[in-house]
């Protein structure tokens, strides 16, 4: 199975391609690469959904390396807003 990793750094993004066996795991895909899960990279995800080390892989999976938010959604969008409303 071929499968794709991704982890970014504001301004700079790495991918690479890994082949794997069937039945490989997200832990599989990260030592074929030399990639670890440590910071700045808090968690993982296949596609956007949360994954772990021992997540089955599929062929064409993408697996991501995760950094914390560094602010709330919520926050943002609230602070685009009132931005908007300063302006207009």
């Amino acid at each position: 199975m071929r499968v794709q990793l991704v982890r970014a750094w504001p301004g700079r993004c790495e991918t690479t391609e890994v082949e794997v066996p069937e039945g490989a795991c997200v832990g599989d895909a990260l030592r074929a690469t030399g990639w670890r899960c440590e910071p700045p990279f808090v968690g993982l995800a296949i596609f956007g959904q949360r994954a772990d080390a021992s997540t089955r892989l599929q062929d064409g999976d993408r697996v991501e390396l995760l950094r914390p938010l560094q602010l709330d959604p919520k926050e943002a969008r609230r602070r685009r807003a009132e931005a908007r409303k300063r302006t207009d």
